[in-house]
């Protein structure tokens, strides 16, 4: 894990722990082209009362408003927790090249813990993962979440 992969996955804490000031999910990401961070996202699923306001899907939008193009060739994400079936087919038709996540989903991941959409073999685009960037921070902000809204 390089140096630069924990700088931009802090900055996806960042969203993170803005999601958890808005009472969200503590999911965040950014989208970087060429070094730069070009888009940012949180989860605001609850804030909007849309089930698809994931941190990838509002990132995702804002990039390619960005950039003014639908397709983000060379561009990585970098997610705190391993992208969802829905956020995982919506990077596959971006076609994202690279996702880096911290923490595993054991319940609902796409790029290899439940399924495997970003590296499935009958799509038309596959894309690099690398799971476990500063794995430790990402799970400890959704596990102190989930403990404090069972208490």
């Amino acid at each position: 894990m390089g140096k630069i992969d924990e700088i931009y996955m802090s900055e996806a804490l960042k969203e993170a722990r803005q999601a958890i000031k808005e009472d969200e999910v503590p999911v965040g990401c950014v989208v970087v082209h060429k070094g730069r961070v070009i888009a940012r996202g949180h989860n605001q699923i609850e804030r909007l009362k849309d089930p698809t306001a994931h941190a990838e899907m509002l990132a995702l939008t804002s990039a390619a408003n960005y950039l003014g193009v639908k397709w983000l060739n060379g561009a990585s994400l970098y997610v705190t927790i391993e992208p969802c079936s829905m956020c995982a087919g919506a990077l596959v038709l971006a076609r994202i090249k690279r996702i880096y996540y911290g923490a595993k989903d054991p319940k609902t991941g796409a790029c290899g813990s439940v399924l495997n959409i970003a590296n499935h073999k009958k799509l038309n685009h596959r894309i690099e993962v690398k799971g476990g960037i500063l794995q430790k921070e990402c799970g400890s902000l959704l596990s102190e979440f989930f403990r404090k809204k069972r208490k």
